[in-house]
């Protein structure tokens, strides 16, 4: 889901919106994912995607970036388009899947922008149509949705519809809130890096699900994490990196600094110019400042740390050590 600067309209006109799906569908199919429900009102969208092989960023961002660009000059403006970036929620498919797409294809009768469900079957700018067999983009998939209210079309159809009607009444929101985990300054920001695109795209992440399935997310490194993200999430820093390399070569660490050649001295800069710079993904600026040498030092002794890894048994410790 994305909001409008200040929650300013990002749709002025029927074409700003179409200009907006053209994107939209060029992405999802670019990034072999399934877009299951969207909706585009005035001053935000939402959308229901079952991820594909590359990360949501690969999706969102030649989507917000180009409709971005388009926005300001046909109307005649500068500067951000877009609150933020996007906001997104990981959420449970068996429990919450068809929830969600009531909840977001209801939108524009909930801000009374079509009066009613006779209305909504066929309003162009959200997926609820499409699901009818109505007015459909090729890039909304409607078979999974379809596929859980019947095995023939017209049944799935009528069903579907019989289920939108009812949601129309419910009040009952809450459990779509992302109700699982709630991120904060704390111990949440780590877990925002599962995926990478976390670090950069999302503002307001949740996750929702039963408690298993939080449990389950939190715990398997199935997303994507990668080896700087996981150094990160075992608390892994340079300082502790330098203590430990120092223990391991019986080696004090203020010997590091001076210009001492022991053979020990020359292990401990090898080794953690290499572990700095391949798991905990440290740059040779940051390397050069703390050990006081010149990066170009740094690439030497990356080098000569990776051939002694490779030739001996030193291995970067367990998350126990």
């Amino acid at each position: 889901m994305g909001r409008g600067l200040e929650s300013r309209n990002i749709f002025e006109q029927s074409s700003d919106k179409q200009e907006f799906l053209d994107r939209l569908g060029k992405s999802v199919v670019k990034n072999q994912c399934q877009c299951l429900a969207w909706a585009l009102m005035s001053n935000h969208y939402h959308l229901l995607v079952r991820a594909g092989p590359l990360p949501l960023s690969k999706l969102m961002a030649p989507v917000l970036g180009g409709y971005g660009g388009y926005y300001n000059r046909r109307h005649r403006r500068c500067g951000y388009v877009f609150q933020n970036r996007f906001k997104s929620i990981l959420c449970q498919e068996d429990s919450y899947l068809l929830e969600l797409v009531r909840y977001i294809h209801l939108n524009p009768i909930r801000a009374a922008m079509v009066p009613d469900l006779t209305a909504l079957n066929r309003y162009p700018w959200t997926g609820h149509a499409g699901m009818l067999g109505r007015l459909q983009q090729s890039w909304h998939d409607t078979l999974p949705v379809l596929g859980l209210f019947g095995n023939s079309y017209h049944l799935a159809r009528k069903r579907y519809e019989d289920f939108m009607r009812a949601g129309i009444e419910s009040t009952n929101l809450q459990s779509l809130s992302g109700g699982g985990l709630v991120r904060s300054s704390g111990s949440w920001e780590a877990l925002c890096k599962l995926r990478k695109e976390h670090i950069h795209c999302i503002g307001d992440e949740r996750i929702l699900g039963d408690s298993s399935f939080v449990t389950a997310v939190l715990r398997e490194d199935t997303l994507g994490v990668d080896q700087v993200t996981l150094r990160s999430r075992q608390g892994w820093t340079l300082n502790r990196l330098i203590r430990h390399v120092c223990g391991l070569c019986e080696l004090e660490e203020k010997t590091l600094i001076r210009k001492a050649r022991s053979n020990d001295c020359s292990k401990a800069k090898a080794l953690i110019c290499f572990w700095g710079k391949h798991e905990l993904g440290l740059t040779t600026t940051e390397l050069a400042e703390r050990l006081r040498i010149s990066q170009q030092a740094v690439s030497q002794w990356i080098k000569k740390g990776q051939v002694l890894v490779e030739g001996t048994n030193f291995n970067f410790p367990d998350p126990d050590c």
